[in-house]
């Protein structure tokens, strides 16, 4: 097969070159074992502020399978990913992070996955978890996001993965600023499968989701993705309605056998409170749904090429 390798890239430039040195190595066994025909590697830099973009210029002018593409501002991994894969030349796609977690020694178990016919997708699962307790617990909470998004098996989402790259004929056509791979991987395939892979730990920095991107994310595959907080708000109006009626009926029925006292300030005051605090919950709903709405009505551009840069000798220079 022939494969691309695609790596979003921000604020990697101490270890960019380390990258493409064992995306090169890997390559070479795979090629030298008949596994592998031919490959690239394409660097995404993501508007990243550092020398980032200068050390992929200089991995492409000496590196012939390599290519570069430079965002013009920083629009987001899962948008920089998709700039890459749509950039792919090859059949099979493979995605990999730019801290060393994902060794791409580790890439030949995820092709062999592919070679049956019936696998479209596959996700790489750490033998051990990679991040601590808390980064992991915040994980899995987004694949949970995931699975209320419709994304089957969302519990091997990762983001070392391989595909067929025609898979991303089922999200040509999307351009939204707020996206996420897996769910337009779901759109194309329901043929995955996981392979269990070392993982390393990050080679330098800290990685850029925190606890509350992570939430934020997994809140914005929810609502961007799926409808069950709209089903949640009606279901909650409905058992404020239940209880309001049951209410009511309390009170008839005290009035009916002569028992007229009216419930004091502190009943009142909680049934306000508990009404009004599920109607604002209801309208702050419907109000994200909207608030996405309002985005893509813009056209906000999923990403913008500011450069694209090929090996002199593979494709006649830079862009």
């Amino acid at each position: 097969m022939r494969v691309s390798v695609v790596v979003p890239c921000y604020r990697s430039a101490p270890v960019l070159e380390e990258v493409a040195s064992q995306v090169d190595a890997a390559f070479r066994d795979l090629v030298a074992s008949g596994a592998v025909t031919d490959w690239e590697l394409i660097l995404v830099v993501d508007g990243s502020p550092d020398a980032t973009a200068a050390v992929a210029a200089q991995i492409v002018r000496e590196r012939p399978h390599v290519r570069s593409l430079e965002l013009r501002r920083n629009f987001g991994q899962h948008n920089a990913l998709v700039a890459g894969i749509r950039e792919a030349r090859f059949e099979v796609t493979v995605t990999i992070d730019d801290d060393l977690q994902h060794p791409p020694g580790e890439i030949g178990k995820l092709l062999a996955a592919l070679e049956d016919p019936a696998v479209d997708l596959v996700y790489a699962l750490p033998e051990t978890e990679e991040h601590g307790a808390i980064r992991s617990g915040a994980s899995r909470f987004v694949k949970s996001a995931l699975a209320l998004a419709g994304v089957s098996n969302a519990r091997w989402v990762g983001a070392f993965r391989a595909f067929r790259t025609d898979l991303r004929d089922g999200f040509a056509l999307v351009n939204d600023s707020q996206l996420n791979l897996d769910v337009l991987l779901s759109w194309s395939t329901a043929s995955v499968v996981p392979v269990t892979v070392t993982m390393d730990k990050r080679a330098e920095g800290r990685s850029s989701y925190s606890l509350p991107k992570l939430i934020a994310h997994a809140a914005n595959m929810v609502t961007g993705y799926g409808v069950l907080p709209l089903k949640l708000a009606t279901w909650l109006g409905f058992v404020c309605g239940l209880l309001g009626i049951v209410l009511l009926v309390y009170v008839l029925v005290t009035y009916l056998v002569g028992e007229t006292t009216v419930p004091g300030f502190t009943t009142t005051v909680a049934l306000i409170s508990l009404f009004s605090g599920a109607q604002m919950v209801t309208i702050g709903i419907i109000g994200e749904y909207l608030g996405r709405q309002h985005f893509r009505s813009m056209q906000k551009p999923t990403y913008l090429v500011a450069h694209r840069r090929v090996n002199e000798t593979v494709n006649g220079g830079a862009e």
